[in-house]
């Protein structure tokens, strides 16, 4: 088991001036499965990358329970790494593949077997231990390369993106698999992604990267709930949150299209004395309702887009703010009875969050 410490950690790639990853400062607890994502290009494959030591760290440093692994090669980390496109051996039954690296590191055959063989058990792969990876599935394939991992008994497991190549119905089913497997083993785990809902399904905590610098880092609903800029915002929800520049016209008050914009009360002590002059307002699709155009509360506007999922909708709602057309996408339970270019009301339901010029949170 192991704590992993980044510290002030930074990659910068030859010919660019710009780092891949800008000191990063990052803890990790033991047994924690920390999860890193963010758009591409935001470094969050890079600081994976560093931890296995197949990166260089420019500056700053990487421990792993306080040692300084930052110049170490990869085979001294004590680590295991789950890749992608699970680089199996074609020629190898499964077992062979999963005992590999410990033949390698000349592990006794008779412990070999029998840390092949419990691995299998806990990843349902007992029939199939004398398979060659062609006769395998995504997902199990994906199951072997995990095996490949555990019967290391490493320190940490570092996983990048090791779902991406699965369809989206075993993509689900896998991610359950995985997340149960990893509080099962309490073995400490980074998995990096680009998928925000794999992230929030499946982390302990995430850490959010963009043009690499960690954004926030916190626990799944803590994101959710109150994220600490705009860009954590937009990009952490599933459709994102609706999000609109509203330029000030003197005071406190804001107004979307002809609706008074709703605030917690330490937020608009904070616009008080915040000199911007435009703020961006947020609220997610799933705190705004419909409601009748009888109500004299509300935005006002008309349904272009209806996305109907069955147990909920999408629909998307066209307004006039400042001049300019707007949309506001709601979220609409049940089977939902709008439809396009019909005239509506949106009103909010749930909680509102208000950033200012620098994209950051106020209240």
């Amino acid at each position: 088991m192991a704590e992993v410490r980044y510290e002030s950690a930074s990659r910068i790639y030859p010919g660019s001036d710009e780092p891949a990853v800008n000191k990063l400062n990052l803890d990790i607890s033991d047994g924690e499965l920390l999860v890193l994502v963010g758009p591409s290009g935001s470094g969050k494959s890079t600081a994976l990358r560093m931890l296995a030591g197949l990166e260089t760290v420019n500056d700053g440093a990487i421990y792993i329970n306080d040692n300084d692994v930052t110049l170490k090669p990869p085979q001294d980390r004590d680590i295991a790494m789950v890749f992608q496109n699970y680089a199996l051996y074609p020629s190898m039954t499964v077992a062979e593949n999963m005992g590999f690296a410990l033949k390698q590191a000349k592990v006794q055959k008779a412990e070999r077997r029998a840390r092949v063989e419990e691995a299998a058990r806990i990843l349902d792969l007992t029939d199939y231990l004398d398979r060659k990876p062609k006769n395998l599935s995504g997902g199990q394939r994906q199951r072997v390369a995990m095996g490949r991992a555990i019967v290391r008994s490493p320190q940490v497991f570092l996983m990048d993106e090791p779902l991406s190549n699965l369809d989206a119905k075993l993509r689900v089913q896998t991610r359950t698999e995985l997340s149960d497997l990893q509080s099962r083993l309490g073995v400490t785990t980074v998995y990096v992604t680009h998928d925000q809902v794999e992230a929030m399904t499946m982390g302990d905590r995430v850490a959010v990267l963009d043009y690499g610098v960690l954004q926030q880092v916190a626990r799944p609903r803590d994101l959710y709930s109150r994220p600490v800029n705009r860009f954590v915002a937009g990009f952490i929800g599933s459709p994102a949150m609706n999000l609109h520049e509203i330029s000030r016209n003197g005071g406190s008050d804001l107004q979307l299209g002809s609706y008074a914009v709703p605030m917690t009360a330490e937020a608009a002590a904070e616009l008080a004395v915040c000199s911007d002059s435009s703020i961006t307002f947020g609220v997610r699709p799933e705190h705004l309702s419909l409601v009748s155009t009888d109500a004299t509360d509300g935005v006002s506007g008309v349904v272009t887009v209806v996305e109907e999922l069955g147990s909920e909708s999408f629909v998307h709602v066209r307004f006039d703010h400042q001049g300019d057309e707007h949309t506001l996408v709601v979220r609409d339970v049940g089977e939902t009875q709008t439809d396009r270019d019909d005239n509506v009301r949106v009103q909010v339901s749930g909680p509102t969050h208000l950033f200012a010029g620098d994209g950051s949170r106020l209240g």
